[in-house]
């Protein structure tokens, strides 16, 4: 009997794992028709339940940005582009319509100053491979000049220089993940949204942020969050004017 339970489950859940990736197919196919026949919200609703469900790829991402960046909602649109570019930061059609959604909202952008651009020019994940060949190949050498005698130049030389590459990548890390567009980084999905110097909707505006604008998260304090203004001045805006670009 408990074996003819056990088959019965395994069964079940056999056809469940084949079924699930056609249901998803069918329903990215079904926002998809939605999408090329102009009907961009259901388009939306179709990418937005396939990302709720846990299926995220830059694609997919990219995808439901076109259809909000359609229905001219510029902050779903650009936060959506960037969420695409944070996954996949080499995905040009992203990049692409990010800078005309930006223009279009006329976004308000985060300063970067240069060390941040230049390191930029990388992303995490290439940083991780290169720290952790640095890693290995110092664990390596070390090995070699313990083992061996006397210990040569060359092997000092390329123990210093694999603990320097090691230590400069994990500091391209850091800078990446911390900078203007790393964790903190949420992008304004509202209207106009206004950056007050307190938590209170009489405060004083200090800057008004248009749809699609990059800010900063510093902390949350119930229904507001306080966070780095493009104007590299700090406020306290709306919790729910402002979503973060990682999940």
């Amino acid at each position: 009997m408990k074996r003819t339970v056990l088959f019965l489950v395994f069964s079940i859940a056999i056809l469940v794992a084949k079924a699930s990736p056609r249901a998803d197919e069918s329903a990215f196919a079904v926002a998809n028709k939605a999408y090329s026949e102009n009907r961009f919200q259901d388009a939306a609703d179709g990418y937005q339940n396939l990302l709720n469900s846990g299926h995220w790829n830059a694609s997919l991402f990219y995808d439901l940005g076109n259809a909000r960046y359609r229905l001219g909602d510029f902050g779903q649109a650009i936060l959506n582009y960037e969420r695409a570019l944070a996954l996949d930061p080499r995905h040009p059609e992203a990049e692409a319509n990010l800078r005309l959604a930006r223009d279009e909202a006329r976004a308000l952008e985060m300063r970067r100053d240069p060390l941040e651009r230049y390191i930029s020019m990388a992303t995490v994940k290439q940083y991780s491979i290169v720290a952790a060949i640095g890693f290995w190949l110092a664990i390596f050498v070390t090995a070699q000049m313990f083992m061996s005698r006397p210990r040569s130049a060359g092997r000092i030389t390329l123990l210093a220089l694999s603990i320097l590459v090691c230590g400069l990548s994990i500091f391209g890390i850091v800078t990446l993940e911390n900078g203007v567009r790393g964790n903190a980084l949420a992008i304004v999905t509202g209207k106009n949204v206004e950056a007050r110097l307190a938590t209170a909707d009489n405060a004083k505006s200090i800057l008004v942020l248009p749809a699609g604008s990059e800010v900063n998260i510093l902390s949350e304090r119930g229904d507001w969050i306080y966070a780095v203004l493009p104007n590299d001045e700090r406020g306290w805006i709306p919790a729910n004017g402002a979503q973060r670009v990682r999940l």
